[in-house]
């Protein structure tokens, strides 16, 4: 049987390790598994989201609002934009399928960094687009602009923060590369961390509604897996011109995002307390994994983000550490697949860390 050859050299998304495929490999207990490897919020979710889901259950039979009126309302009044501007994914990275099936078609260039979220090249690569990368590990605006200068791709996606790296763009020179950018070619500012990023500095906050008003050509992006606790929601968010937001539309499948989706999303944006609690939390424990690869001797990457990039040594392999961890019970992520001898390790809970720490340092010696 044949198939569209663009799926040809396509390598299949691996997500994280989920606890039950643990379980049956290895036998381990449940209760003693520890999932640092996805970057999922370590506090779970908010209780008012938790309180407001389990009181519509009963809905789960009736397809959902597909105005989406309630969280687009909540989206507008956060970021003080207009409903018009707004799309909703299942995930921020069907925000990213739409964006490719819209603007890319074959033989279209798609300008991204050389380690980055793995979706971009592969959505691209759906419709057979042609990747250009950078050389640089991190995002480099000058080796961008000199890319976009020789090559005019008609897509450029910048995440800041980057995954998986961690490392965030200064938002200044961020706004003055978009300003040399032709406004035919579209910009993608992925801000699945933002929130993390913000926190952290204020030199690397991007809001979407400047974006917006100054860039007709932008599109940001947001998520509510990561601060806000609700990666199993599945519930991503686009927000740009209403010219780019009308075509998107025309790629949404109907009922995209489930009843309670839309509940948890729209209730989640009402509890910033949470967020904030989520965000100090985050931080004050990322201060101990620093002190951890300075007595390891091996290089950490300055995070904006919920995770760590431990960059290891010659003497260790990433994919054998995490495999060690994984025989133990700790699922981090293994980054040999995107040319990098390191590991990627969300910052959980306090406990969750100190387990981190005595298994890698016992591996690592």
């Amino acid at each position: 049987m044949k198939f569209n050859q663009h799926l040809e050299g396509i390598k299949t998304y691996e997500a994280g390790k989920p606890i039950e495929l643990v379980v049956r490999e290895f036998g381990i207990e449940p209760k003693d598994i520890i999932k640092l490897a996805s970057n999922e919020n370590p506090h779970g979710c908010s209780t008012k989201v938790q309180e407001a889901v389990s009181k519509i259950v009963a809905k789960m039979a009736l397809y959902p609002d597909d105005s989406m009126l309630k969280l687009k309302n909540a989206l507008s009044a956060h970021y003080d934009v207009q409903n018009e501007n707004i799309i909703i994914g299942a995930g921020s990275d069907q925000v990213i399928e739409f964006l490719m099936h819209a603007k890319a078609h074959h033989g279209t260039k798609v300008l991204i960094n050389s380690v980055t979220f793995a979706m971009y090249e592969i959505y691209a690569k759906h419709v057979g687009a042609q990747i250009i990368k950078t050389a640089s590990q991190e995002h480099n605006l000058d080796e961008f602009y000199a890319l976009y200068q020789e090559h005019k791709p008609e897509i450029i996606f910048l995440c800041t923060p980057n995954n998986p790296t961690g490392d965030a763009i200064d938002a200044k020179a961020l706004k003055e590369f978009v300003a040399k950018i032709d406004e035919d070619t579209l910009v993608v500012v992925d801000g699945a961390y933002m929130e993390y990023a913000a926190h952290k500095d204020e030199t690397k906050r991007l809001t979407p509604k400047e974006l917006m008003e100054a860039y007709k050509n932008v599109i940001y992006l947001g998520t509510f897996s990561k601060a806000y606790g609700l990666g199993g929601m599945r519930v991503g968010y686009g927000i740009a011109d209403k010219a780019i937001i009308e075509q998107l539309y025309k790629l949404r499948p109907p009922f995209n995002i489930t009843t309670l989706s839309l509940e948890a999303a729209s209730v989640a944006l009402s509890d910033q307390d949470f967020v904030a609690y989520s965000l100090a939390d985050c931080f004050a424990e990322m201060k101990r994994y620093e002190e951890f690869a300075k007595a390891q001797k091996i290089d950490i990457i300055n995070s904006y983000t919920n995770f760590v990039t431990l960059c290891l040594n010659d003497a260790n392999d990433s994919s054998k550490l995490a495999y060690e961890l994984l025989k133990r019970g700790m699922i981090v992520r293994d980054l040999k697949g995107y040319g990098l001898n390191a590991i990627r390790v969300t910052v959980g809970t306090e406990q969750q860390n100190s387990r981190f720490f005595a298994l890698a340092q016992e591996l690592l010696n």
